[in-house]
Order: C-alpha cells, then sequence, then structure tokens
C-alpha cells in the first residue's frame, strides 16, 4: 500500500532533522494512517504494543522538538488516495481531545481548498439532483442515512445510493468532504453554517 501524502507545519529545525534521518520512511504516523478511518492521537500510538523501537523514537523525538500532544486526521480522496493532517501543540497541558471535531472540521476544509489549488479548474460543471442536494443537506444537520430516509420518507438504501452519487460527483469518498466542497461551491447553502462554524457540525468520522 503507497505511503500517505502528508501536509504539516512543523518546525524548520525538527523538518531537516526529520527528512535527513529518513524518519518519512519509519514514522509511525505515516505508515499507520491508512489503517484509521477517523482521526487518531500520537500519544496513543506510543501505547500501542506492535510499535518497532525506530517508530518509538520518532514520536519520542518529535514530543522533544517541541510537537507534543500530536493528531492526524487521515483524508481520503478519489482512486484511493490517502492524505494526512495533522496538528501539534508545545504546550505540555493541552487537549487535543476537547477539539477534535474542530480539527477534523479544519482538516476537511483544508484538504478542498488545497485540492482546489492543487488541480487544474474543470470545464465541467458539477451539478446535483434535488434529492443528493436534500441528502448532502441533512447530512449537514448532523443525520445519518437512517435519519434521511425517514425524514424524506425513502429507505436507507436509497439515502446511501444518493448520497454516493453526489460524492462521485464531488470527487470524494467522504461525505464530510463532499459537504464542505458543495458548500464552498454553493450547491448546497446550510444557514448560519459558513466559515469557520462549518466545524462544529462534524463528528469525528464518516
Amino acid at each position: 500500500m503507497p505511503l500517505p501524502a502528508i501536509a504539516v507545519n512543523y518546525p524548520l529545525d525538527w523538518c531537516k532533522h526529520y527528512f535527513e534521518r529518513k524518519y518519512h520512511e519509519i514514522d509511525p504516523v505515516v505508515r499507520r494512517t491508512a489503517s484509521h478511518s477517523r482521526p487518531f492521537m500520537w500519544d496513543r500510538l506510543l501505547k500501542e504494543k506492535g510499535l518497532e523501537a525506530g517508530e518509538r523514537l520518532v514520536l519520542h523525538e518529535s514530543r522533544e522538538a517541541g510537537l507534543k500532544h500530536g493528531v492526524s486526521v487521515p483524508l481520503f480522496g478519489p482512486s484511493g488516495r490517502i492524505s494526512v493532517l495533522s496538528f501539534a501543540s508545545r504546550f505540555d497541558d493541552a487537549d487535543p481531545v476537547r477539539q477534535i471535531r474542530h480539527l477534523h472540521g479544519l482538516a476537511c476544509q483544508f484538504h478542498v481548498a488545497f485540492g482546489e489549488l492543487s488541480r487544474p479548474v474543470m470545464d465541467r460543471k458539477i451539478e446535483l439532483s434535488q434529492r443528493e442536494r436534500e441528502c448532502l443537506k441533512w447530512t449537514a444537520e448532523g443525520k445519518s442515512s437512517w435519519d434521511i430516509g425517514i425524514i424524506l420518507k425513502i429507505s436507507e438504501n436509497t439515502i446511501t445510493f444518493h448520497l454516493k452519487k453526489a460524492m462521485r460527483k464531488l470527487g470524494t469518498n467522504s461525505r464530510t468532504v463532499a459537504v464542505v466542497k458543495a458548500i464552498r461551491l454553493g450547491l448546497i447553502e446550510i444557514p448560519g453554517l459558513t466559515g469557520s462554524s462549518m466545524s462544529e457540525w462534524i463528528d469525528s468520522g464518516d
């Protein structure tokens, strides 16, 4: 399985040390991103029995370099592409668990914005059906496929079908990213849910 792309903002001294030592080849965050579907804590990685000595060394040295209580958010794109956005604090008393929803929201918004910058602008206009927009809107309200089926009076499988079609059109296999993209493209409008407030509705997983 290919290693995931990484988007982080480490201190320059640590970046130099990290790549000189080729830590990207043994970094447990990089190695294990594909096996996580939700945000995960670096502190918890250290407690895993299967970590190799080199992997533990990377985590311990990153902490000494000021990257404490790190959190990594796996981001899944089309064609099996995987990215990971990581956050870390320089403070010993930071509590990433309390901020996990906010960090997940920021990661998803960054993922969408980065994708827009890194890929050529598509001439093809994305069009969503009325049902696809309804499903995305209710997803933004925190509703599951089962909930939306009850609201729209159609089966859960039909809701999942419409959401998958919408995700395919928007170039993602994540409901969360699909909603973010749809809002950014003006395909759906969620009253009171724009900009920084967008992260408030995002759960810690799809």
